[in-house]
This record gives structure tokens, C-alpha cells and sequence, in this order.
């Protein structure tokens, strides 16, 4: 028998992955070795190794985000994949640590907050792209405060799946490569109401190009470590904006402005789609313009611009969907300040903070004209039928995600005459309304008339229903990741049948197609999850 040794740095299946641990070569650690709760200063991170499990089982992995990091399916049904990625294991080269980080907190300063419960296994180079592999919800660390820095399975569950639908609906999103159950029991009070239980422990690997937050300049700043936080500005430059130049005063600028641009963006698209993040504070802000941390965050189903899903935020609805952009932009003017120190130009600063609300506009318009079919914004007609479409919108309990749907199946044809009746014009838009029994005359005749007003602009565009029709499907998905769904899903899964997590990661991937078989994955809110919990507002408890 010919026996052969496993060389020391072989990764057993996982040869795919080289690391490169640049943020902990690059950048000051804390030197005090012991992970306990603590401040933290004059460093960016705390090396430390991720907690133990007893029975780490895979729930399901993401075959994109695998094949982007070149894991095949045998990589991902591996024993060195499961021991990895649920913290048992480290493969040669990971240096793992969490990192330190500030942030304001529904608009007040929370001071120390940092990786309470993530730990960062490094970084993998990919063909020319980097990638920082992140477990949430593997043991506590030094940010943890008087938490235990685990994860349950429900938010588990919702972060994995939705991480990966926002890609698949082409928003910019941190990624998740795996979901794994560690076969403890964690106690959480799901609602903060003295009723606490234990619920199934879970990880998630995260992946993203960095999870650089703007709560990791602001604790420098408002510490005063300016020398490290001008040596943080630089290696961020250095490895998530190299195209930006050499680290200078104009370099620092266009960096902010084009972390504004990026976050603009991201919100347009969280707009598009019907997303609220729930809790917007500065330490949930990537630098990168990439959704990130999916706690309390929920689908706008009945279009309600008020609605958020976080409990925490129910009286003050600071975080509702139709104040996103202004939260973003408040979110940008914190960062301003931490980086004030390196650049000490105030009317520059402000100039890049004041264009946002303008960016802003401009891209959401565009976005809501290509929402119905119009291609760019144009004119004023188009800022007219966009703000009355809004108003009908609520005019009773409307599904956002089906009316959009089946607005593109209006025939433009002959259907702007006055002769047709409301109710004959309103008649393909029937399944988007939970009450449509409840339209009165007068709410017909608003919708008719906005439904006439828009037939006439499709006609002007001269475009066949055929073209709108494909166009107005390839924005407009048809699949999200519904707030019933997620917990249909998570209470399968608590009962060990893990079928429908898996189900609808697949579905998922295909937003904007319809699928054979799947159109109950489509369907609106059912009445009976109007209220319940999980399906209508949503805790921080994970």
C-alpha cells in the first residue's frame, strides 16, 4: 500500500481558497491577547478564534458565491467545509479577528460598538477580486458587550436568503457562501418582552470585497486617533479604491464622493424593489454602498411609505421606507465629520453632501420611469404621473410588487378612450389590491383616470406592448423574498425539515422569470400574516 502524506498548508478539498490577509499585515492589532469585553483603542481589530460547536449540520450553500471563489459542489458537501465554515476548523493561512468600530445608533452616538458577534476568517483572492469571508454568529469577542456573539436559525435563515436574493435582484449586497446549524441552543427574547426561549444556534458565512463600515472611521475620529485614522484612509484607499489615486487631501475627497454616489445608488435600488434595511445607524453603512446586516429589515408588500419592520423603531419611524435616502444622506454628513480631521475643507465636504439629494432625484426618477416602462425620465408629465401613481398606490391596500407586475400587462391599445369603463381598465390590475372589494367608485375613478393619463404617455413613446412589456419585467420582479415567506421558511426549519430554505434560495435566483410550479412563491400576503409575528415587524434579536 502506497501511503501519502497531506502536505502541511493542504486545505483537504478547500485548495481553492488563498488567503490574503492584508487588514491584519496592514493595520494595527490590539495587543492584549485575552478575549474578554472591553474598550479597545489605538488598534482596528482583536485576533481571536472562532467558539466551537458540538453538531455543525449544513443547511444549504449558495452555488454563485461558491463558484465565484471556486468551490465546486463536492468542496461544499465536504467535512473540511462544514468544520470551516461553522468555526471548528481553520485552514492554513486564515488569521482570523474582529474588528472595532463606532456608530450612531437611531441618531445618538453608542460610542465602542465593533464585530459583537462576527469574526472575519480573512481574505481570499479570486481572480484579481478580493473577498473577506466573515462567520455570524460564531462566539463572543471582545465588542460583544453583555451579548454571547451567537446567531440563532431564524435570523440566520433571513440573512442567507436574503443576501442572496438582493443579488439576484441586482442590489448591491454583502453576499452569504453557507448556512450551517451548530447543534446548540441559544436564548433569546425575540421581542424584548421578558418572555426569552431557547431557539436552534446557526452561522452564516458572509462574503463580501470588504465589510468596511462608516462606523470604523468615526470611532477613530471621535477618539482623536487621527495618525490611525489617516493609516486606516490609506489602506482603505489602497485596497478598495486604488483607482483613486495616492492617498492625499483631493484623493480623500473624491473617496467621499464616491461613497455618497454609491449609497445613492444602493437606496434607489432598495427603492425599486420595496426593501426596508430597519435599522439604518452608521454601523450598518458600508463604505462600499453594499447592504449589509440583515437584522430587522422587511419587504414593503402593502405599499405603505411609513412602514418599517423594526419593533425597536415602531413609535419614532426613523427608519421607515420612504425616509431611506434621508437617513443615507444623514449617515454620509457623520462620516463627513469623522473624516473632517484629514481634510479640514468644510465647504468641499458640504458641496459632495448637498449633491446627494440631487443624485438622489435624478437616479430615483429614472428608476421609477424605467418601473413603468418609460425608459429615462424625460418631462414633466413623467413627475406628474409618477406622483399621482404614488398617491393611488395608496389609495387602498396595494401589493407594490404585483401592481408593477401586472401594469405591464395593460394593453395599449385602444384603452385611453373615456368609453371604457374604470372597472374594465382596473380589471388586470385586480390581484395586486388585499380588498378590492373595498374600491369604492371614487377610488375607481382615481385609478382609471391615472391608468388613461399613463396609456396616453405609452403611446407617445410609441412603444409596442410586446418591448414595454419586457422592459418593465426586467426591473419589476415577480419573486422577493416575501416577510411570510422567510418565516413560513424558518419554522420548517426549526423543526429539522429544511426543504423550503432551499426551496427558495432556488426561486430566488430567478426574480424577474416565471416558474413553473412556483407561482405560490408569488402570491401577496395572506391575511393571517398580516399580524403575526415575524411576518409583519421584526426585533435586533438574533
Amino acid at each position: 500500500m502506497n501511503i501519502k502524506m497531506n502536505p502541511p498548508n493542504q486545505n483537504n478539498g478547500l485548495e481553492a481558497l488563498h488567503f490574503d490577509n492584508r487588514f491584519t499585515q496592514e493595520l494595527p492589532a490590539d495587543p492584549e491577547p485575552e478575549n474578554y469585553r472591553r474598550e479597545v483603542t489605538g488598534a482596528l481589530y482583536s485576533q481571536l478564534e472562532p467558539t466551537k460547536v458540538s453538531q455543525p449540520t449544513l443547511i444549504a450553500y449558495s452555488r454563485e458565491m461558491a463558484e465565484t471563489l471556486g468551490l465546486t459542489p463536492e468542496n461544499c458537501t465536504s467535512e473540511i467545509f462544514l468544520n470551516t465554515f461553522s468555526g471548528n476548523q481553520l485552514l492554513p493561512d486564515m488569521n482570523p479577528y474582529a474588528t472595532c468600530y463606532g456608530g450612531h445608533q437611531f441618531g445618538n452616538w453608542a460610542g465602542q460598538l465593533g464585530d459583537g458577534r462576527a469574526i472575519n476568517l480573512g481574505e481570499v483572492l479570486k481572480k484579481k477580486e478580493r473577498w473577506a469571508l466573515q462567520l455570524k454568529g460564531a462566539g463572543p469577542t471582545p465588542y460583544s458587550r453583555s451579548a454571547d456573539g451567537l446567531a440563532v436559525l431564524r435570523s440566520s435563515i433571513r440573512e442567507f436568503l436574503c443576501s442572496e436574493a438582493m443579488f439576484h435582484l441586482g442590489v448591491p449586497t454583502t453576499r452569504a457562501l453557507s448556512l450551517i446549524t451548530t447543534g446548540e441552543m441559544v436564548l433569546r427574547d425575540m421581542f424584548y418582552d421578558g418572555h426569552p426561549k431557547k431557539e436552534p444556534g446557526a452561522i452564516v458565512c458572509r462574503v463580501a470585497p470588504s465589510f468596511t463600515r462608516f462606523g470604523h472611521f468615526q470611532i477613530l475620529s471621535a477618539r482623536g486617533e487621527t495618525t490611525l485614522l489617516k493609516q486606516f484612509m490609506d489602506y482603505t484607499l489602497r485596497t478598495d479604491f486604488p483607482h483613486l489615486g495616492k492617498p492625499s487631501k483631493e484623493s480623500y475627497l473624491a473617496w467621499f464622493r464616491e461613497v455618497s454616489r454609491l449609497t445613492t445608488t444602493m437606496v434607489v435600488h432598495w427603492m425599486r424593489v420595496g426593501f426596508v434595511h430597519g435599522v439604518m445607524n452608521t454601523d450598518n453603512m458600508s463604505i462600499l454602498g453594499l447592504t449589509i446586516d440583515y437584522g430587522p429589515y422587511g419587504w414593503l408588500e402593502n405599499y405603505d411609505p411609513n412602514w418599517t419592520p423594526n419593533t425597536t423603531d415602531a413609535q419614532g419611524r426613523r427608519y421607515r421606507f420612504s425616509h431611506q435616502a434621508q437617513i443615507a444622506q444623514w449617515n454620509l454628513l457623520q462620516l463627513a465629520y469623522a473624516i473632517y480631521p484629514l481634510i479640514e475643507e468644510k465647504e468641499k465636504l458640504e458641496g459632495i453632501l448637498n449633491d446627494f439629494s440631487e443624485d438622489y432625484e435624478s437616479q430615483w426618477q429614472n428608476m421609477m420611469a424605467q418601473k413603468l416602462g418609460l425608459g429615462q425620465f424625460e418631462t414633466e408629465t413623467d413627475k406628474t404621473l409618477i406622483a399621482e401613481l404614488l398617491s393611488i398606490l395608496q389609495v387602498t391596500e396595494t401589493d407594490m410588487t404585483l401592481f408593477y407586475r401586472n401594469l405591464a400587462n395593460l394593453d395599449v391599445k385602444g384603452k385611453t378612450s373615456n368609453d371604457i369603463t374604470n372597472d374594465s381598465l382596473i380589471a388586470p390590475l385586480l390581484e395586486a389590491y388585499y380588498t378590492p372589494q373595498n374600491l369604492t367608485d371614487a377610488h375607481k375613478a382615481q385609478i382609471g383616470n391615472w391608468i388613461r393619463q399613463y396609456l396616453v404617455r405609452l403611446k407617445n413613446k410609441g412603444l409596442t406592448n410586446e418591448t414595454r412589456r419586457k422592459k418593465m419585467n426586467a426591473v419589476n420582479p415577480l419573486y422577493v423574498f416575501r416577510n411570510y415567506l422567510a418565516q413560513l421558511a424558518i419554522e420548517k426549519a426549526e423543526t429539522g425539515d429544511h426543504a423550503m430554505v432551499n426551496d427558495l434560495l432556488d426561486v430566488l435566483r430567478k426574480p424577474y422569470d416565471m416558474q413553473t410550479g412556483k407561482e405560490s412563491y408569488a402570491e401577496k400576503r395572506p391575511d393571517w400574516a398580516r399580524t403575526r409575528a415575524g411576518c409583519s415587524m421584526l426585533s435586533c434579536s438574533s
